[in-house]
């Protein structure tokens, strides 16, 4: 007997990034964090005590909502905390979208948004980006012409480290007929200098629910947590209708607060994953390779024309250094690679140097 949904029975499912459990493996494939979190968080773990374990946690995370609110200078009736990015994900496509309703992305994008819209149900609108990865000009006519009732945007963009200004978000938001996700989980390795904010468009627009997380620039990735930015209209269905009772654990709610209210630490690893980031596109230009500008905490690159990208990532892997390769439509020829410490990263660059050089059996 098979027990199965039949929608759920047709998946394929979602294939995460490897996991190795080996230190000497250079991880550079899930865009993780090279710095520990804050000091902060060490220090708050240190005061838990086993017997606080024994109750259940504040069910929608008030302390650390609060503490959300002050630093984005919204209400914390603004914000739903969630167990990772992916929880909210799920919480937004079960709260507003029916199962005989679609889901519309930019492709490529996340496969994860693919994934949640086939465990669900619905439908997937796929709308394609320019050669440059930038939204097309009529992305919002086109959304709204697909019949899609919710939008999942990246930005900045993955795999491409592409960012699409606020202003032009803050159009799309006006234009489109349906709830717009704007999935931020990159946001905190933008540059300073681009002035990109778009917390303003939930005060604007009640259709505009943003993903922040602490897994990338807090280096909590272990600790699954995230949140959701949004007029109440939005929040408050997921909020108290379709979220878990007590979907965020204890320790995870605290140490959360705890590196949100030590955010000087973690900006420091976000300007040096900035610089690093120049310093590897530089490095890798001079190899032949052309790396996409990134707004991210990695490299979208395509590979010298003697190579391809699927041996490079091989040759790479055999020598203990994890990156991502993407066997799909526009990304068969480039690989994403994840900013590293700077030994890391000098590592990688001396791999390929070699690589690129001797190996022959690599060549097309």
């Amino acid at each position: 007997m098979n027990y199965e949904r039949s929608n759920i029975k047709k998946m394929t499912g979602y294939t995460p990034g490897e996991q190795p459990d080996s230190a000497a493996i250079i991880k550079l494939n899930t865009n993780e964090n090279p710095f520990p979190a804050s000091p902060a968080v060490a220090a708050a773990l240190a005061t838990i005590r086993v017997d606080s374990l024994r109750r259940y946690p504040p069910p929608t995370a008030l302390p650390l909502r609060t503490a959300l609110a002050a630093c984005h200078r919204v209400h914390a009736d603004n914000i739903i905390v969630t167990n990772g990015g992916d929880e909210l994900l799920r919480l937004a496509i079960s709260t507003f979208v029916e199962t005989s309703d679609a889901i519309a992305i930019a492709n490529p994008s996340y496969s994860l948004y693919e994934v949640l819209a086939q465990a669900h149900g619905c439908g997937m609108i796929k709308l394609e980006l320019r050669d440059d990865w930038s939204l097309p000009t009529d992305f919002g006519q086109q959304l709204n012409a697909s019949g899609a009732t919710m939008c999942l945007l990246v930005n900045p963009h993955a795999p491409s480290g592409q960012l699409t200004d606020s202003d032009e978000l803050r159009q799309l938001a006006a234009d489109f007929k349906g709830v717009l996700v704007i999935d931020e989980a990159y946001v905190d390795f933008v540059d300073p200098e681009q002035g990109h904010d778009c917390l303003p468009l939930i005060r604007e627009f009640d259709n505009v629910l943003i993903l922040r997380t602490f897994s990338k620039g807090y280096s909590l990735a272990g600790l699954r947590m995230a949140y959701g930015l949004a007029a109440g209209s939005l929040i408050a269905p997921m909020q108290h209708k379709t979220k878990d009772s007590y979907n965020t654990d204890f320790i995870a709610q605290t140490l959360a607060r705890a590196a949100i209210e030590s955010r000087a630490y973690a900006a420091e690893t976000w300007a040096y994953v900035r610089r690093e980031r120049t310093i590897m596109a530089d490095s890798l230009q001079k190899m032949g390779f052309h790396s996409h500008p990134s707004q991210s905490n990695f490299l979208l690159v395509g590979v010298p024309s003697l190579f391809t990208a699927e041996s490079l990532y091989e040759a790479l892997k055999q020598r203990g250094i994890l990156i991502r390769y993407f066997n799909q439509p526009r990304l068969r020829d480039k690989l994403r690679i994840s900013l590293g410490t700077q030994t890391e990263n000098a590592r990688l660059i001396d791999a390929l140097r070699d690589i690129t050089g001797a190996g022959q059996g690599l060549r097309i």
